[in-house]
């Protein structure tokens, strides 16, 4: 489970805009410069093609496979705006409800019964049924939109950025708990939970060292170098077994790692899929 898509918008060379995972990871969607679309990963192809007036989208979140979609749009859209969050039914092609903020949207995450909103310092929780709001958060500057939302009916786990660099702020709405980890010395780049969200997956802008924590108690579970040279994590995520973790960068790499529950474990060596640059050393 990951830490949700990949907002390409400022860098895009093409018409996409975003690109992320549904929450069991069976299909994706892209926004596009002119909608969205929707690939289905095994086997491979696209399921569903939207143009829509008004311009890009900026972000697209699934619920699963079902037809709700969460809509953000581009800077220069003018029917779905970037302050507004749009619960866009694709069955009948129109929006069936609307959240309104008075800064930009940086992310969303949906779940059958909770719908996130992330804003550059803020984190808000709604109920899905109602769109009342029952959790607002605040944070440190969060332009990335980091949030994890635990997607399992069973545990409704959040995490996002604290109130102070490097620190991640664990919501366990069932247990009425809030904690606070020092993950990291500088600020974070990235962050995921996995599927049943008994564990959250943290980095930094440094993007080093990637480190492991019980989501329940805030401990330390493990801890691993992705590299020597400091490289900009695009995205963390945790298979859906939590056997195995992953970081991807803008270097161009991905690297995988084994997950274990043994704080006192040596750092685990990665397996790099594609050879990134190298660099000085660096310490997160």
């Amino acid at each position: 489970m990951g830490s949700g898509g990949i907002d390409l918008s400022a860098t895009t060379t093409n018409e996409v805009l975003y690109i992320g995972f549904n929450q069991d990871q069976s299909c994706f969607a892209v926004g596009t410069t002119t909608g969205f679309k929707v690939f289905n990963c095994s086997p491979f192809k696209e399921t569903i093609s939207r143009v829509l007036d008004g311009g890009g989208i900026r972000f697209v979140e699934m619920l699963f496979r079902c037809n709700i979609f969460a809509l953000v749009g581009a800077r220069d859209n003018t029917r779905f705006h970037p302050n507004k969050v749009i619960i866009w039914d694709d069955q009948r092609r129109k929006d069936i409800g609307e959240l309104s903020f008075r800064h930009e949207v940086k992310a969303v995450r949906l779940r059958r019964d909770k719908v996130v909103v992330v804003l550059e310092f803020k984190v808000l929780l709604y109920k899905f049924a109602d769109l009342t709001c029952v959790l607002e958060v605040d944070t440190v500057s969060n332009s990335k939109g980091l949030c994890a939302l635990c997607p399992s009916p069973n545990h409704t786990v959040l995490a996002c950025p604290g109130s102070h660099r490097g620190h991640v702020r664990v919501e366990l709405l069932e247990h009425r708990k809030t904690f606070s980890v020092q993950a990291h010395n500088s600020p974070l780049s990235g962050l995921a939970l996995t599927l049943d969200g008994s564990r959250v997956a943290t980095a930094s802008e440094k993007g080093t060292i990637l480190r492991v924590f019980d989501s329940l108690t805030g401990k330390r579970l493990q801890e691993v170098r992705r590299g020597a040279s400091s490289a900009e994590i695009s995205s963390l995520a945790f298979n859906h077994t939590s056997t195995l973790f992953s970081c991807s960068s803008v270097r161009g790499t991905v690297h995988v790692f084994t997950l274990t529950d043994s704080p006192s474990s040596p750092a685990c060596e990665a397996e790099e899929v594609t050879e990134g640059g190298g660099g000085g050393s660096q310490l997160d």
